[in-house]
Formats: C-alpha cells, sequence, structure tokens
C-alpha cells in the first residue's frame, strides 16, 4: 500500500467515528424529545444517564467508539432507573439531596427510604469549594438501591442566591 492510500485511510476513521457520534446523538435528541411527553421520568433518567455515561468515558480518554458506547449505555441505564422512581422517590431524593448539600460534612451519608416500595438511596458530599463566580458548590455521590440493584452517580451542585442548589454536572 502506498503512503497516499494510508494517508487517507487514516483520516477517514475518525471522520467515521465523529459522524457517528454526530448521528448517535441527534438520534437521541430525537427520540428522547417525543419520549419527554409520553414518560418524562425515563427521558430526563436516559438525558442523565447518556450524560454521564458520556462525560466519564471521555474523561477516561476513551476512543470515540467507547464514548458512543458509554453515551448509549448510560441512556439505557438512566431510562431505566428513571421509569422506576415514582413521584414520592423523587421528593424523597430531592429533600435528602438538599440536607446533604445543605449541612452534611463531606463524608457523612444522608439516606432516604420510600416505605412503600423500597426504593432507597444516600447522597454522600465529598468536597466543598467555591467557584469563579463565588457560588459554593459541592461535589456528592448519590446510589439508588431498586429491588436490590444499586447504582451510583457522581454529580456537582452550586448553591443558588435564593439558597437552593442547582445540578451543574
Amino acid at each position: 500500500m502506498n503512503l497516499a492510500m494510508t494517508h487517507a485511510a487514516s483520516t477517514r476513521v475518525p471522520a467515521f467515528r465523529a459522524l457517528a457520534v454526530v448521528v448517535l446523538g441527534a438520534f437521541l435528541f430525537t427520540v428522547g424529545c417525543a419520549t419527554i411527553e409520553q414518560n418524562p421520568k425515563t427521558a430526563v433518567g436516559g438525558f442523565g444517564g447518556a450524560a454521564l455515561g458520556g462525560l466519564i468515558a471521555a474523561a477516561a480518554g476513551a476512543n470515540p467508539a467507547a464514548i458512543a458506547a458509554s453515551v448509549i449505555g448510560g441512556a439505557l441505564l438512566g431510562g431505566l432507573l428513571g421509569n422506576m422512581l415514582d413521584e414520592r422517590d423523587k421528593r424523597l431524593q430531592a429533600e435528602a439531596t438538599q440536607r446533604a448539600l445543605e449541612t452534611a460534612p463531606s463524608g457523612s451519608t444522608v439516606p432516604w427510604r420510600n416505605p412503600d416500595n423500597g426504593h432507597a438511596g444516600t447522597i454522600t458530599p465529598s468536597r466543598t469549594y467555591q467557584n469563579a463566580q463565588g457560588s459554593y458548590c459541592r461535589e456528592y455521590q448519590h446510589s439508588v438501591t431498586i429491588d436490590g440493584k444499586q447504582e451510583r452517580a457522581y454529580g456537582t451542585a452550586c448553591r443558588q442566591p435564593d439558597g437552593s442548589w442547582h445540578i451543574v454536572s
């Protein structure tokens, strides 16, 4: 194989991967828009899982194909969890998250549990810092246990002027 053919083949692979990621993103966006009206829990969980899966794979230095696979896996897992959490679960989780971010020392765990269905979770703040805009932010770990299966996620939330916490990642 001559040098010109080798160069042409090597430039097509990254372009193909980038195109695959764009097509996948457009597909997830299109499907997600239809799903939000039909089942918002699944859509929100799916989008959150897709974002988290993609971010983790990208931070780990994965290649574009692995990032795309992580986005798909995260969307499926997030959609499943979002579908399984009912309104009371979400309220209990939000209350525990507010308590954890507002008052819990770093490293301490704030639990929540829905006695009606046995769903449970924990929020553990891990680090507090002040961002460039002067807001206080906290990194945290969140786990959810549904039907004996535990899933974990990591995020960052920043305190808003009204005292609420806004999840930024």
